[in-house]
């Protein structure tokens, strides 16, 4: 007798994680009886959840160990703050621990979120940059299995981390995307996209749309069993293939022979995509002249730290090779386009173009060095946000700041000391794609210096705020500050630098900010390779306590 079909999308969090593990094998970590609640809800006039919309579970997936997250999108949206966060990023630290001692720990993640918890703003945005740099180390050991079966979908910083994972499962009412329609439109205007069409919707970032394009690997009917089938199948591959993230030069080549300039029709599309292949060569150039090079932060720094630089693969991106003191240090900078091919992407935004080939600099200095002496990679970071349009999605922009971070974090773990300097706006997924994995991060202490997950207009339509209200609550809550003061008492900075002249800067000022960067090499050196150390500083301490704390009782548990 066939069995009957039961849907896994309409199942909650616990309800999924126990539908994917064997019978009597389910076996929660920190679950609602051990407390765990947001430190930061209360205070803003919302009734915390106990599990924090976050399930961690162990079991066996038939019949091997395995360890699921599942994301509750009914809480908060399946928003990502600093306990849901801290969680996430521990299990998969744990999962890393046990397959690097030869414990196979086979791992899941259930997608149902709308990205960072606005709310706790940059609590989750640490917190994400923590989970993608684990699940980019532990792919390395075993496959990271996504699943994004619908309601919610998988949105905002969050779809990074899914860009990341070596199989990625959807169901065709599932949603994948870095910006929502809202945003999009709050920012972009309605002409951009409109958030109401709903048949735009799905034709733009729906399960079947993303299938279609490759950026997710298998389309799978809404059902447990047949979920749980695919799991199966992709958790027992024992060969190492490569990745979405690391496929750089693909969807470099993908990317070009596409025209944004016109229409684009989905068969087309589908065909141009299918047609590109890895050999095709460096052809991605732009024109550029000095009509197009308006200035930025950014450039003033890249200009200030450098003598040459690289042939560009695109003028929005910025690469350089010098010497400080003995060291060699890659330099990589975004700054604005106007002539950029993606008219959404001309002021400094990252889009498609500048993730990709941040990926691309990142990857050929891992390669160039494999063997010898490991160059230093600096980010310059003044980005006002990622790209917010149509085409930006439609393509896949989580898929080219997936790329970005991936590069990063790979780096880091081929020795290069990663460094990441802020010297102006450092927001959003942008961020997370160009800045948030390096072993240190230095940022001037100057007021146009912030740092934060959104703009306030669209943090303000999306919490259902006013702006007004909106920084009302920054008082009572530092992460959701938009300064970079109230970034550095989380304790994921380095240091704060004053004394420098940020937008016109001297030759002293230059030479402060080269011997800066010096010292965070050295340090970075003879530091651990992941991102530990920001959980160890005197302000982690005191203001990511939740974080620590969840990461202690999550291993005792384990």
């Amino acid at each position: 007798m066939k069995s009957l079909k039961v849907s896994f999308a309409e199942l909650n969090a616990r309800e999924r994680t126990k539908a994917l593990l064997d019978e009597d094998t389910f076996r929660e970590l920190l679950d609602p009886f051990e407390g765990f609640e947001s430190p930061h809800l209360v205070r803003q006039g919302i009734v915390p959840q106990s599990d924090d919309g976050v399930v961690i579970a162990k079991g066996n997936i038939n019949g091997e160990p395995a360890v699921i997250i599942s994301i509750e999108g009914s809480f908060q949206g399946g928003g990502i703050g600093e306990v849901s966060g801290a969680k996430i990023a521990g299990a998969l630290e744990l999962a890393l621990r046990d397959n690097q001692n030869g414990i196979p720990t086979r791992t899941i993640i259930v997608y149902d979120t709308g990205g960072v918890r606005l709310q706790e703003a940059n609590y989750g945005l640490l917190a994400i940059a923590e989970i993608g740099s684990a699940i980019s180390a532990l792919r390395e050991y075993t496959p990271v299995i996504g699943v994004i079966p619908g309601k919610i979908g998988c949105f905002g910083g969050m779809s990074l981390t899914a860009g990341l994972c070596s199989t990625l499962i959807m169901t065709k009412e599932g949603r994948l995307t870095l910006n929502g329609p809202e945003v999009i439109e709050q920012e972009a205007g309605i002409q951009e996209f409109d958030s109401q069409n709903r048949r735009l919707i799905w034709n733009t970032i729906g399960g079947e749309q993303r299938f279609s394009l490759g950026f997710v690997d298998y389309l799978a009917e809404d059902d447990i069993d047949s979920i749980k089938n695919i799991i199966i199948e992709s958790a027992g591959r024992t060969e190492k293939s490569h990745s979405r993230s690391e496929q750089v030069q693909l969807y470099r080549n993908r990317l070009q022979k596409i025209d944004p300039s016109f229409p684009l029709n989905s068969l087309d599309l589908q065909r141009k995509w299918e047609e590109a292949s890895i050999e095709e060569g460096e052809s991605w150039t732009e024109e550029n002249s000095d009509e197009s090079c308006i200035e930025s932060r950014g450039r003033t720094w890249f200009t200030a730290l450098t003598t040459k630089t690289k042939s560009n693969l695109t003028p929005s991106v910025l690469c350089a090779d010098e010497e400080i003191e003995d060291e060699r240090v890659r330099y990589i900078s975004v700054v604005p386009n106007l002539n950029s091919r993606y008219h959404r992407a001309r002021e400094g935004e990252v889009g498609l173009e500048e993730g990709w080939t941040i990926a691309h600099y990142v990857r050929e200095a891992i390669e160039q060095d494999d063997g010898g002496d490991r160059r230093a990679i600096v980010a310059i970071v003044d980005v006002p946000s990622q790209a917010y349009g149509y085409t930006e999605e439609l393509l896949g922009l989580h898929q080219a700041g997936a790329a970005a971070v991936d590069a990063y974090a790979a780096a880091r773990r081929a020795g290069h000391p990663v460094v990441t300097l802020v010297v102006g706006n450092a927001i959003s997924g942008a961020f997370l794609t160009h800045g948030l994995q390096a072993n240190r991060i230095l940022a001037l202490d100057d007021e146009k210096v912030n740092i934060h997950v959104m703009s306030k207009q669209s943090a303000a339509r999306i919490t259902r705020r006013t702006v007004q209200e909106l920084e009302e609550a920054t008082k009572k809550t530092p992460a959701m500050a938009y300064d970079v003061l109230s970034f550095s008492t989380l304790g994921a900075l380095h240091e704060l630098i004053g004394g420098v002249n940020a937008s016109n800067p001297e030759s002293e000022d230059i030479k402060l900010i080269e011997r800066k960067i010096v010292e965070s090499i050295d340090s970075a050196r003879s530091g651990p390779s992941d991102l530990r150390i920001r959980l160890q500083s005197l302000q982690a301490k005191d203001n990511r306590s939740a974080s620590i704390k969840v990461r202690e009782r999550l291993e005792t548990l384990w």
